[in-house]
């Protein structure tokens, strides 16, 4: 089903426009304010929105305009006052048609079937490009994964700064690094910096450098990732972690275009590009404190939402398939799963995203012998009690090299990879742990 959002505050006005798009097969949310429109837009992107002109404020247009929203998807525009210069001004943003209030059921419906033939039109001759151009690092065959690259083909070459938001796992890095290869900045470096694993007491320092003598260890002057950014881009992953006080400096370095070293005394201008990532709720960070909202409004210049794995249907069957495929080619085998294995596959709901996926193909690999069942599975995919993790599951028709093997392996990832603890355990020698881990491709 097709996406529809309405941004207008006047309920006589919505309630017959949503009533019109659901005729014609689309859900339809509605926001009344600024701040609801572009929530919306980053929870979940539409195919179509639908733009009440009269109610535009300054910031509102500012923030069409910056978005390019119009080229990301189809925009519709109404006013009261159809005047040349508004409609011009319409255009200019991106509007694919321009509607005078009242609308009018006929001319709204001819305006809804020009977009869905465009959008099914874009379907059908982008039906088969599942990965990026160049950039096979993502990969996806459903919609949620086909309109996210359609975005960063479209954000790639401007020089906007870019908010993406998803859960653990779900590839933000990736998408960084594909903006940045489709950016006019290719040759650059692209820094990332996780704000959450650096201390907060050296991430000034780390950000914008130092100059020597600044501080107790100072012993010279020290170029930052800012510097070490420039003419590429800088990514600040994980950017709720980053203190209160060192977001007011971030945000001035955003509008300012300069950084000023710990302990400098001159601005020093830098050309980077910014895209900022974060695991949490923008409008959950900012009400606890997390974030400030005027940071958070220069860092979602163009918000990105990368879906979870969950929502994104048979590429659970397309990754593990890839991920397989890669391990094959490291080791010159040619496992392959049971169709009973991947079933389950299917029916996890993967809380940790691509990244859990990878993880579980590998045990996999590992413990499967030339097909990958559900035995060979993880606990928690396989649907086995946790409390009975950690007993490996032995059938009739196992070698004893089989079992041997499974005993081993499990018995290690109990010890959480301590060698000299399973090798106790089993009562062997390290080395002959060692030679067992070498023969089952585990070291």
């Amino acid at each position: 089903m097709l996406q529809a959002l309405v941004y207008c505050d006047h309920a006589e006005t919505v309630v017959p426009l949503s009533d019109a798009f659901r005729d014609a097969g689309y859900a339809v949310e509605v926001a009344t304010t600024l701040k609801e429109f572009r929530g919306a837009l980053l929870r979940n992107l539409p195919d179509l929105a639908l733009v009440d002109y009269d109610i535009l404020e300054p910031a509102s247009v500012g923030f069409l305009e910056s978005s390019h929203l119009g080229q990301i998807v189809k925009l519709l525009l109404m006013t009261a006052d159809p005047k040349l210069s508004s409609a011009v001004r319409g255009m200019h943003l991106g509007a694919a048609d321009y509607l005078a209030k009242p609308v009018e059921g006929a001319r709204l419906r001819q305006a809804l079937g020009r977009v869905s033939d465009d959008l099914a039109h874009q379907a059908e001759s982008g039906a088969k490009a599942v990965v990026l151009p160049d950039h096979h690092d993502m990969q996806g065959q459903s919609r949620p994964m086909q309109r996210l690259f359609n975005l960063l083909r479209k954000v790639g070459p401007t020089d906007m700064t870019v908010l993406l938001c998803g859960e653990s796992g779900v590839g933000k890095e990736l998408a960084a690094r594909a903006i940045h290869r489709l950016s006019a900045r290719p040759s650059g470096s692209l820094v990332p910096v996780n704000c959450g694993a650096i201390s907060p007491e050296i991430l000034e320092s780390e950000l914008f450098g130092h100059e020597k003598g600044s501080f107790t260890g100072a012993a010279k002057r020290h170029v930052g990732f800012f510097e070490r950014a420039a003419g590429g881009t800088l990514f600040l992953d994980e950017i709720t972690e980053m203190s209160a006080a060192l977001q007011v400096k971030l945000l001035r370095v955003l509008e300012s275009g300069a950084i000023r070293r710990v302990g400098g005394e001159q601005d020093i201008a830098v050309d980077v590009r910014i895209i900022a990532a974060t695991n949490r709720d923008p409008d959950e960070a900012i009400s606890a404190g997390a974030m400030r909202e005027d940071l958070y409004y220069r860092l979602a210049q163009f918000p990105i939402r990368i879906p979870p794995l969950r929502e994104r249907g048979d590429d659970v069957e397309l990754l593990a398939e890839r991920f397989l495929s890669e391990l094959n080619a490291a080791n010159d085998s040619d496992k392959s799963f049971a169709p009973d294995a991947m079933e389950l596959l299917r029916a996890h709901d993967w809380p940790g995203n691509v990244r859990e996926l990878k993880n579980a193909v590998a045990r996999a690999y590992v413990l499967a012998e030339d097909r990958i069942g559900p035995d060979d599975l993880p606990a928690q995919v396989a649907g086995e009690d946790t409390a009975d993790a950690a007993q490996p599951r032995i059938r009739v028709g196992q070698t004893l090299a089989e079992i041997e093997r499974r005993m081993i392996l499990s018995t290690l990832e109990h010890f959480q990879g301590d060698r000299k603890s399973a090798a106790e355990t089993l009562g062997i020698t390290r080395r002959t742990l060692y030679n067992k881990l070498k023969k089952y491709r585990a070291v």
